[in-house]
């Protein structure tokens, strides 16, 4: 028998721990019964305009027919089987599918279970790399300030140390290098003094740095941050004049939010490796996978050298890579350019007229992601409850109210959302006392 929404609430509240949030006295949670389109449905009959794409990965919006078509198929014939000494056409079919739409250089996929594993794969490839080049003395990752990679213990001593949310672990942590965050603006003129701090680091420490590791173009969870795309071109450049790896995170950047498929093809560039996840099966199943070139995959794995020691439980499960072929299947048959393009033209107008408003400090728009910046933390014990009352779902962070909603959304959906996000930011609820 399905719960009450007043079950579901006073169950939750007894049992269930949140992210970002503490067990007791926790921010308050809004049951949801089901979700369409761009619409999330709550228990009480509600209903909201979804501007975060469930973090930033439903990006067709909810329960797509082809998608869900995708899933019904593969489950009649295989839900899960291990991936160590086994394989099967789904995997191989995305892998093929994967280096198809990838800058050329990237050739072999690795396949695991979440964003965040995905960078642990891709920090462990690069120093093993390196260890198989005779050169087991490299071993640091240099990334830059304002970066968020995820929340395992690899992934975490790349986000920055300070600003971060992982502050607490770090004297557990790894310690890495750290550089200035790019000052140039995505649409600024450039300015070549942007690298000097990277390239300065990496020639101190050349001979202990594996890899650099970055978000191409945009800082997701560390600050929503669009840089400039000669940042790019210049960091690839330097990692090949020091015989550095350059691991590309584009778990949140992949698959459109820009307005490019990938967020590096703004600069031209390819990386060493690869991560993505998040948006990789349509926000339906969590799969992540890590590509790399045939240069690092062979020396990782030439004769007398050993495996690539990794073999998450989930890695490459049936379902979700049924679904990740449907989705880019989806994605790219598709005028999908026009659409984010679209949505990016909404949010700049429907978002501009926040810059008035007292404790705004930036307003910016890229793709389809939109950003409202302020001069004091948001309060999240208010504020996602206030934008529930007005029809909206939109969940910000830090000094930050920004949505990444789904491509399918639209203009009427985007405005109100717009709209909305001012009207809170104007009843100064956002703003924690």
């Amino acid at each position: 028998m399905p719960l009450s929404p007043k079950d579901i609430f006073a169950a939750d509240r007894h049992h269930v721990w949140h992210p970002y949030a503490p067990f007791v006295n926790a921010p308050p949670v809004f049951p949801v019964q089901s979700a369409s389109g761009v619409r999330l449905r709550l228990a009480d009959g509600r209903e909201l305009i979804d501007g975060m794409s469930s973090w930033w990965c439903a990006i067709h919006g909810y329960n797509h027919p082809r998608l869900n078509e995708a899933l019904r198929v593969q489950l009649d014939s295989m839900a899960h089987v291990m991936f160590g000494g086994l394989t099967h056409g789904p995997a191989v079919q995305l892998a093929e599918r994967l280096v198809e739409i990838t800058p050329d250089s990237l050739a072999c996929v690795f396949f695991s279970d979440s964003g965040s594993v995905s960078v642990d794969v891709a920090i462990k490839m690069a120093i093993q790399f390196h260890a198989a080049q005779g050169h087991p003395q490299r071993q640091k990752l240099l990334t830059i300030r304002g970066g968020y990679h995820g929340d395992t213990l690899g992934a975490m001593a790349v986000c920055d140390p300070v600003t971060g949310m992982h502050g607490l672990f770090r004297g557990v942590l790894p310690q890495h290098l750290f550089a200035d965050r790019p000052r140039v603006r995505f649409d600024a003129p450039w300015d070549p003094a942007d690298t000097d701090s990277l390239g300065q680091m990496l020639m101190a420490h050349q001979d202990s740095i594996a890899a650099v590791i970055l978000e191409p173009i945009v800082q997701g969870a560390g600050g929503m941050w669009f840089y400039h795309p000669e940042y790019l071109t210049h960091v690839r450049a330097l990692c090949d004049r020091h015989g550095v790896l350059l691991i590309a995170d584009e778990i949140a950047t992949g698959f459109g939010r820009t307005g490019k498929l990938f967020a590096c093809e703004h600069a031209g560039i390819a990386p060493d490796i690869l991560c993505l996840g998040k948006a990789l099966t349509g926000g339906y199943m969590t799969l992540a996978a890590t590509l790399t070139t045939r240069r690092v995959a062979e020396a990782i794995s030439a004769e007398g050298r050993g495996a690539f020691m990794h073999g998450p439980t989930f890695m490459a499960n049936p379902l979700a890579c049924a679904t990740a072929l449907a989705s880019i299947d989806l994605l790219l048959g598709q005028p999908w350019q026009a659409r984010v393009q679209a949505v990016e033209t909404g949010l700049r107008t429907g978002l501009e007229p926040c810059r008035g408003l007292p404790g705004v400090t930036d307003v910016r728009a890229l793709g389809a992601v939109g950003v409202v910046e302020l001069d004091q933390p948001v309060d999240m014990a208010r504020a996602p409850g206030e934008f529930v009352r007005r029809g909206v779902w939109v969940r910000p962070f830090g000094r930050l109210v920004y949505v990444m909603p789904p491509y399918i959304i639209n203009d009427m959906d985007l405005a109100t959302l717009c709209a909305e996000i001012g009207g809170v930011i104007a009843s100064g609820i956002v703003a924690a006392p």
